[in-house]
C-alpha cells in the first residue's frame, strides 16, 4: 500500500493529485482487504484499471484507490468462452483471442483500458461493445462479497451499466471461431486507422464526450464549432480528433476541466446539443 501516491503516474492523462492510499492487489483477497481498510476508516474508494477513462482532479483522491492489474489478469479459453481477469488490458484480450482464432472482441484492439473498466462502462470501439459478448461478470461489493452476475441481470446502455458500487473481478465472454489471419488483418487495419485519426501517442483519456445520437458524432460537432486546436493552459482539443483533449505536456486537471466547460458551452450555443461526459472525473 502506497501513501500519498500521485495518480498522475497511474492515469493515461498523466494528470492528477495524490491518492491518500493506493493499493495494487495481487489477488481477490487483497481487493477485499483494501475495501475493508477503506470501510474501517470511513474512506471513499475507487477502482482504477489503466486509468484510461478518468481525469483525477489536482487535489487528488482523499481515499483508497484500488488499481486492478497484474495478478488479476487471467486469460483462459474454455471452448469458445474466454475467461478474463479484470486487470487484463483490453488490447491484449483482443490480440490473444484473435491469435487463438476467436472473434467477438477483435475490434477492441484500440480500447486503451482494462477489461474490468470496459465491462463496467460498456466500453466499445468500431461498432462493437462489451454488452454483446459478456455472459457473466464476477464482481465484489463494498463489503468484500463476491457474486456472479449473469448478463440478463445487467442493464447495459451506451458507455454505462447498472453494476453500481462494485469492483469487476472477472468476465466470461462468448466468442465465435474465426481464422486468426482474417482477424489479425482486420486488427492491423483498425490500428492504422487509429494511428492516423487519433492522437494515440499523446497523453489523453480517449473520447471525452459521449456521442449524442443523431447523425453527428461529438467529434464532428466540436470540429464544426471550429474548436480543433483550441487550448487552455496545457490542455488542447486535439487537432487530429476533436473528441480528444490532450495533455500537451504540463496540463493540470483544472486546465482540462475549463476546456471541457468551454467546449460544452460553445457546442450548446452553436448547435443546441448538450454534450455529456464520457470521461469520469474523480477526486477533489
Amino acid at each position: 500500500m502506497l501513501e500519498s501516491e500521485p495518480l498522475a503516474r497511474h492515469t493515461t492523462y498523466r494528470i492528477g493529485g495524490p491518492a491518500r492510499y493506493l493499493v495494487m492487489p495481487a489477488d481477490t483477497d487483497d481487493v477485499a482487504k483494501a475495501l475493508e481498510f477503506a470501510h474501517d476508516r470511513g474512506l471513499p474508494w475507487v477502482a482504477l484499471g489503466l486509468g484510461s477513462n478518468v481525469l483525477v482532479k489536482d487535489g487528488g483522491f482523499p481515499g483508497v484507490a484500488v488499481r486492478i492489474g497484474k495478478g488479476l489478469d487471467r486469460f483462459e479459453m474454455k471452448g469458445a468462452t474466454a475467461i478474463v481477469g479484470a486487470g487484463l488490458p483490453t488490447p491484449l484480450l483482443a490480440r490473444r483471442t484473435a491469435e487463438a482464432g476467436f472473434a467477438g472482441v477483435e475490434r477492441f484492439i484500440g480500447i486503451p483500458g482494462t477489461v474490468g473498466g470496459g465491462v463496467y462502462m460498456n466500453a466499445g470501439a468500431h461498432g462493437a461493445e462489451f454488452a454483446e459478448v459478456l455472459t457473466e461478470a464476477s464482481v465484489m461489493d463494498a463489503k468484500g462479497k463476491i457474486r456472479q452476475v449473469p448478463r440478463k441481470q445487467i442493464s447495459f446502455k451506451y458507455r454505462s451499466s447498472n453494476l453500481g458500487n462494485v469492483i469487476v473481478l472477472e468476465a466470461k465472454l462468448a466468442l465465435i471461431e474465426e481464422p486468426p489471419a482474417k482477424l489479425k488483418e482486420l486488427q492491423a487495419r483498425l490500428l492504422r486507422w487509429r494511428k492516423a485519426g487519433t492522437p494515440f501517442d499523446q497523453p489523453c483519456a480517449g473520447s471525452v464526450f459521449k456521442n449524442p445520437g443523431g447523425p453527428r458524432t461529438a467529434g464532428a460537432l466540436i470540429d464544426e464549432c471550429g474548436l480543433k486546436g483550441f487550448t487552455i493552459g496545457g490542455a488542447q482539443v486535439s487537432p487530429l480528433h476533436a473528441n480528444y483533449i490532450v495533455n500537451t505536456g504540463n496540463a493540470t486537471a483544472s486546465d482540462v476541466l475549463k476546456l471541457i466547460e468551454h467546449v460544452r458551452k460553445t457546442v450548446a450555443k452553436k448547435t443546441s446539443v448538450e454534450l455529456e461526459l464520457e470521461v469520469k472525473v474523480i477526486g477533489v
